[in-house]
């Protein structure tokens, strides 16, 4: 089935799931509530995949609080036939690095082969789908633009052609906040397909009725909402266990600095992969000062965050990997007042006007990871004020562009 849904037929699709009317009228939830699709589905909504053929989008994060893998639950669903898996960027498990293809194989456990969205193609063929009759969502993303998980599934939705179905999970660093600039699509990539803010403060599920009920993906959706889930939750709030969503991000403080300190992978400084701080440190065999710019960043006042100098021997493979480095440390002391976007800019910034003869971009990447080329510019020129003040305005208007689609108040 290959038709556009419209803004009404999505709502109507996820009204029918029958907890859905629950994140409306239910109290407000204690600490450590809150139900995943997965779980969800299994309870109250299996006739959905129940006598059908079922391609599962998955990796490790996929899986109930239990622990138990969404893998091996639908695969023992009564009714449900597990016909194919698909694997995102790292991997069905997980492990692979960023950037690193993965190669299609067969699940060890239940024999179901695996298909790579992380390969030769980003986009389930159909090949892929000939034996699906739907296709099932359940992945932890992190509320980041630039994370290719969220691309996975509006391409995969698009592409499959037939029912598509999101088991919903929570935004980690909340969905009641939108930062950063929204994509400028003369840079759209596999780390930005469709322009939404930087952190778009909206769930997975809610991100796709947003694309598809705006008509930029063409998809037959239907999303299995979380029980007990509120816009304000941070990770630990929603008592849901903390995996690991990729090899790089391992704590909540580097999943909250991650739009802006990810910039730096745009440059030839360390974002601090090949470290026990990733996201959290950056560095280069020049930063000589960094205990200066940190002194000068210090100064700014930017909100629930501070700054220490630091060094850290690089592993091998990364970028001055086998090396010690001088590194500058990104602190939170308030996770609730962090801007991550102006902090990662205004760090770009302090150390380029020192450290110009040093500094290299790599410039399709700083372009493709900002979704612009205004954020080199600014950087260069100096005017990064004026910029991330535009950046601001662009997100507050993205927020006011979604509500109509959220599941969750």
């Amino acid at each position: 089935m290959d038709r556009r849904l419209t803004a009404p037929f999505i709502a109507l699709l996820v009204a029918l799931a029958p907890s859905c009317g629950a994140q409306h009228s239910s109290p407000t939830p204690a600490r450590g509530d809150v139900v995943p699709g997965v779980e969800v589905l299994l309870r109250d909504s299996l006739h959905l995949l129940r006598g059908k053929r079922v391609g599962l989008i998955t990796n490790p994060s996929g899986r109930d609080r239990a622990g138990r893998s969404t893998i091996d639950l639908l695969y023992h669903a009564p009714g449900v036939k597990l016909v194919a898996l698909f694997g995102p960027e790292h991997g069905l498990r997980g492990a692979a690095e960023a950037g690193v293809a993965v190669a299609s194989s067969v699940d060890s456990t239940t024999g179901v082969p695996i298909y790579s969205l992380f390969g030769p193609t980003r986009i389930p063929t159909p090949e892929m789908l000939k034996d699906i009759d739907v296709l099932v969502y359940d992945i932890q993303d992190v509320g980041a633009r630039v994370y290719t998980y969220e691309w996975t599934m509006a391409l995969a939705a698009e592409a499959a052609k037939k029912p598509f179905i999101v088991l919903d999970r929570p935004d980690p660093v909340r969905a009641d906040i939108v930062q950063g600039n929204v994509l400028d699509t003369a840079f759209r990539s596999f780390v930005g397909q469709y322009p939404v803010a930087m952190r778009y403060g909206l769930t997975p599920g809610e991100l796709l009725r947003y694309l598809v009920g705006t008509g930029q993906v063409k998809a037959d959706v239907t999303v299995i909402p979380m029980q007990g889930y509120r816009r304000s939750m941070w990770w630990e709030e929603t008592g849901i266990p903390w995996l690991n969503p990729s090899p790089n991000l391992r704590d909540m403080d580097a999943t909250i600095l991650y739009t802006g300190t990810v910039f730096f992978e745009g440059t030839t400084m360390s974002e601090g992969r090949g470290t026990d701080r990733p996201f959290r440190v950056v560095g280069a065999g020049w930063l000589h000062d960094a205990g200066a710019i940190a002194t000068e960043l210090n100064a700014l006042g930017l909100p629930g965050v501070s700054f220490d100098s630091t060094s850290r021997t690089i592993a091998a493979g990364q970028k001055w990997g086998g090396q010690t480095i001088p590194m500058i440390e990104v602190h939170v002391t308030d996770r609730n007042r962090v801007n991550a976007v102006h902090v990662g800019v205004h760090m770009l910034r302090a150390i380029y006007a020192r450290h110009q003869a040093d500094w290299q971009w790599r410039v399709g990447s700083i372009d493709r990871l900002a979704g612009t080329d205004q954020l080199r510019k600014a950087v260069e020129q100096g005017t990064i004020d004026e910029l991330l003040a535009r950046w601001d305005e662009q997100a507050a208007a993205f927020a006011q562009r979604t509500k109509k689609y959220w599941l969750y108040q």
